[in-house]
């Protein structure tokens, strides 16, 4: 079992998921339950599968979850390239929020090829 706080792509990812919650309130309310609700989820969902696979009982389950957490990162990812392509947000501050996305997904791909 692994103490998930300590992991530094967890407290990374919190960050993420509460810089999405501050960006979101930007974008226009028509999206409300649409767009902006699936981004909110998949950056919760993130971390939220880092700690539910840091409690599983072998490192092969907690790489299971590492996977989720990384294909929730990569749909993060498609889906803030379209809030970009949409203009709904300036591109610098996309951008920004893609450089993080991608420095979870590089960290998590790396914690979990050390895990087999």
């Amino acid at each position: 079992m692994h103490n998930f706080e300590k992991l530094l792509f967890w407290q990374k990812s919190i960050v993420l998921a509460k810089n999405i919650y501050i960006i979101c309130q930007e974008i226009s309310s028509d999206e409300k339950y649409g767009l902006i609700s699936q981004i909110k989820r998949c950056s919760v969902s993130i971390p939220s599968n880092i700690a539910e696979g840091s409690g599983r009982n072998s490192s092969k389950e907690f790489n299971d979850f590492l996977a989720i957490a990384l294909g929730s990162a990569f749909e993060l990812q498609t889906q803030l390239i379209l809030v970009k392509e949409l203009n709904l947000l300036t591109e610098d501050k996309v951008n920004a929020l893609l450089n993080e996305v991608s420095e979870i997904q590089r960290m998590i791909y790396s914690f979990k090829n050390s895990l087999k």
